[in-house]
């Protein structure tokens, strides 16, 4: 793993790659919870999602996962409380959330983990923010405003919080504080350490799913669930969050916290083409500001943040 000074010499062009992708992957992400509602339940998604995942790992990079072992043995109660926030903890919430409010707000609350990120950040590490970065940052909030409003900004006093909604913060800020502690992560592979992840997030979703089985509230998955369950183990698990892993490493939690904001724009983009939604000014609107900050905040935000 890299030191915890990312390597900002040049430009990172294929960090900035991989968390688009992941970003995409995410907003996939919303369109597949959405159609899960009815079809499979919180806490049995989230069990199988990781225990999937954990099995494929375990396939693939149990090499790696032997090597890295010492390693990650030594950290062991840091990346337990890791995969049980970030990974168990905000996928519990998402899910739960999905069920409570629509596929729109789950996209635009997912905006406010950025600014839970810079915190943590600027908390545990002193990270400066700066004010060309700041500008980005507000740029990408007001991509993520115009989704959100329509481009109609009269519209937010109407956005009040549910159930859903409330669940959907508390997720954001649980996913801030495992994108803000990836830059104490041990000093292994992103695979070895990724397959940990996993298995630590199997076995804590376990209690969950026991609670959720003695409520009589489980389901397992229909057909259309299991379709659901192999998008979200192939795209928003295993190459999200390897690509998120790696592209923090290479410029930092909070300037890749910026790309998170392309996820509700994305979101949208998806609905108009898989959902047959209108494409209306504001979409054009809202992902020219989220491409714009993240550029700003890239090429002009100088390079030791």
């Amino acid at each position: 793993m890299p030191n915890d000074q990312p390597d900002t010499s040049r430009l990172p062009y294929k960090a900035w790659i991989l968390l688009v992708l992941t970003a995409l992957f995410w907003a996939g992400n919303v369109v597949a919870s959405r159609n899960g509602v009815g079809e499979i339940s919180p806490m049995v998604l989230v069990t199988i999602r990781w225990g999937l995942v954990s099995l494929i790992m375990l396939t693939l990079s149990w090499r790696q996962l032997v090597a890295d072992w010492p390693a990650l043995r030594s950290h062991w109660k840091l990346v337990a409380l890791m995969a049980t926030f970030g990974f168990t903890g905000y996928q519990a919430l998402y899910f739960t959330a999905a069920q409570h409010t629509s596929g729109m707000h789950l996209a635009i609350l997912q905006g406010i983990a950025p600014a839970f990120i810079f915190a943590g950040a600027w908390i545990c590490y002193g990270t400066p923010i700066g004010l060309v970065r700041a500008i980005g940052l507000v740029l990408t909030m007001l991509g993520v405003a115009t989704v959100a409003t329509r481009g109609e900004p009269m519209r937010l006093s109407a956005l009040d919080l549910n159930m859903g909604d409330a669940a959907m913060v508390l997720a954001s800020l649980f996913y801030a504080g495992y994108t803000v502690a990836l830059r104490k992560r041990p000093a292994v592979s992103a695979l070895g350490f990724f397959t940990c992840l996993s298995m630590f997030a199997t076995l804590s979703s376990l209690p969950l799913l026991a609670v959720e089985m003695a409520q009589d509230a489980a389901q397992w998955p229909s057909p259309k669930g299991w379709i659901v369950v192999a998008y979200i183990v192939i795209f928003p698990s295993l190459l999200a969050q390897i690509f998120f892993i790696r592209g923090v490493a290479a410029i930092g939690p909070g300037r890749a916290s910026l790309f998170y904001n392309l996820v509700p724009v994305l979101g949208a983009i998806m609905a108009v083409t898989l959902l047959g939604e209108p494409f209306a000014a504001y979409h054009a609107a809202a992902l020219g500001l989220s491409m714009g900050g993240i550029l700003i905040a890239e090429t002009l935000g100088g390079r030791k943040f």
